[in-house]
């Protein structure tokens, strides 16, 4: 990448090192909210029309990171589910990022963006940049991003890591299945994965903060174990994005490897499994939450050795 202008606020790396510290936790919660798995509380008003789907939606995010906040670092709102709902779900996405900053939270936006040119500058000045929004804030601190775009799909989001202090989350091994692109063979022997993960790698050297970490950040999923530690080994200074813990399979022993470069150096994201915890465990909705969410900091936190 060419040289970019200088640091103008503390890079993200640096700001969730701060926050995992301080917390002592890894843990990040996925908010994925759906009309139809709303508590009955919700539930009826979702069903009068999407601009009642979306505020019944919005008082649900708000009420995990209610319960939540005290176990996690950092919430991640699915942004699909919140563009189902039209404007009105836009709106509540916003209002639920801003509501999680107030907690204190960071917000890493789960939208997996990716294109050339004009319309990459477009999704940094969407989620990343401060100057289109009427706080002084950007929605987000960090935004997942489609890597298999290639370098120029990512060059105005990089941008934005340096000046606004924003963070991306590289797209890597996901937690899917993804053999027929992922793990397709490359004549030296590697899979393609692999390639693309020295490219992250490559990307985020210009943004390595005073923790050595990387506001670069690589999505690399939880339930293929061996892909963490070989992800770990490429991509020694990345922040390790972690899906798939809970719902999908994986438990916090199988990302134990992902945390040699550092208490900070990976991130264990739950959806499912916590914000769904009281149709499980039946009770009130944001107690399973919270309970769930307590537990799993300290299962996660006791298995990345600090």
């Amino acid at each position: 990448m060419e040289a970019v202008s200088a640091v103008a606020t503390t890079l993200f790396a640096d700001r969730l090192a701060e926050a995992v510290e301080r917390k002592r936790s890894q843990l990040v919660v996925g908010l994925d909210p759906r009309s139809d798995l709303l508590p009955v509380e919700l539930r009826g008003d979702a069903r009068l029309g999407r601009e009642q789907a979306a505020a019944a939606c919005e008082r649900f995010c708000r009420g995990l990171i209610d319960a939540t906040a005290p176990y996690v670092v950092a919430v991640k709102p699915q942004i699909a589910f919140f563009e189902a709902l039209g404007a009105d779900g836009i709106r509540a996405f916003e209002g639920v990022c801003a509501y999680a900053r107030s907690a204190d939270l960071l917000v890493i936006a789960d939208g997996k963006r990716g294109d050339i040119g004009s319309t990459a500058r477009a999704y940094a000045a969407a989620y990343l940049e401060r100057s289109l929004h009427g706080n002084g804030e950007p929605v987000a601190d960090a935004l997942t991003v489609n890597t298999y775009l290639g370098r120029e799909s990512l060059r105005p989001l990089l941008l934005a890591c340096r000046r606004e202090g924003a963070g991306i989350f590289c797209l890597v091994k996901t937690s899917n299945a993804g053999e027929d692109v992922q793990d397709l063979i490359l004549s030296d022997g590697r899979p393609l994965w692999h390639h693309v993960a020295r490219l992250v790698a490559e990307w985020g050297e210009d943004l390595v903060g005073e923790r050595g970490l990387s506001s670069v950040g690589a999505v690399v999923g939880a339930t293929h174990p061996r892909a963490i530690g070989e992800a770990r080994r490429i991509l020694r200074r990345a922040v390790l994005l972690l899906p798939g813990v809970g719902a999908q399979g994986a438990t916090p022993a199988d990302v134990a490897r992902a945390f040699t470069s550092g208490p900070a150096s990976a991130l264990v994201t739950v959806s499912r499994s916590v914000i769904y915890a009281f149709r499980v465990e039946g009770g009130d909705w944001r107690t399973a939450a919270g309970a769930q969410a307590a537990r799993l900091k300290r299962d996660v936190w006791t298995v990345s050795g600090w």
